[in-house]
């Protein structure tokens, strides 16, 4: 993938299909590094399945028959002498927790893009679930909760236009734009 935004959303829905509740992204960048968690409270996936997903001819959609966001995320860490790991669990304490480390010096790096449009678009396309975005850049934090901007809505639907282009702006001003 050309930004690292759209493994972001590529993950993130897979959080929303295993029925998470609550995804957090959190990105903690550093002068050299790039840290990308995305953790959920879905399903989880037994040990068989975590070992598989890094595998691109492994997935189980219906739809065609390969999986390509967590092997291309996979590869873009490892390609920059970085790291990839991923964890999951089923039962009482269910998640997945997938962490990529970027060296960002090395020059296959791929670009952050645009984490803005990534968070309004998930959060349009699944107005029910929650999201906790924080990214820790240059001694500054971008945040959002979506359970606390539901909480100050008082009923009003996340994905209604007035609420999404707040989102944006809200978001867009944390970043200085």
């Amino acid at each position: 993938m050309k930004e690292l935004s759209l493994n972001i959303l590529d993950v993130t829905e897979n959080s929303v299909k295993a029925g998470a509740t609550l995804t957090e992204i959190i990105i903690e960048e550093s002068d050299d590094t790039l840290k990308l968690t995305i953790r959920d409270d879905g399903c989880g996936m037994d040990e068989g399945t975590v070992k598989s997903v890094t595998d691109p001819f492994y997935t189980t959609r219906t739809t065609r028959k390969v999986g390509m966001g967590i092997p291309l995320l996979k590869l873009a860490a490892e390609q920059t002498d970085g790291s990839f790991n991923i964890s999951s669990s089923v039962g009482e304490k269910h998640g997945t927790e997938v962490t990529a480390v970027f060296n960002k010096k090395h020059i296959d790096f791929t670009p952050l893009g645009d984490v803005t449009a990534t968070l309004t678009t998930l959060i349009q396309g699944h107005p029910d679930t929650d999201f906790l975005f924080r990214h820790t850049v240059g001694g500054n934090e971008i945040t959002l909760d979506t359970r606390e901007v539901r909480a100050v809505l008082d009923g009003v639907p996340l994905d209604t236009y007035e609420v999404i282009k707040w989102i944006e702006e809200y978001v867009n001003e944390q970043y200085g734009q």
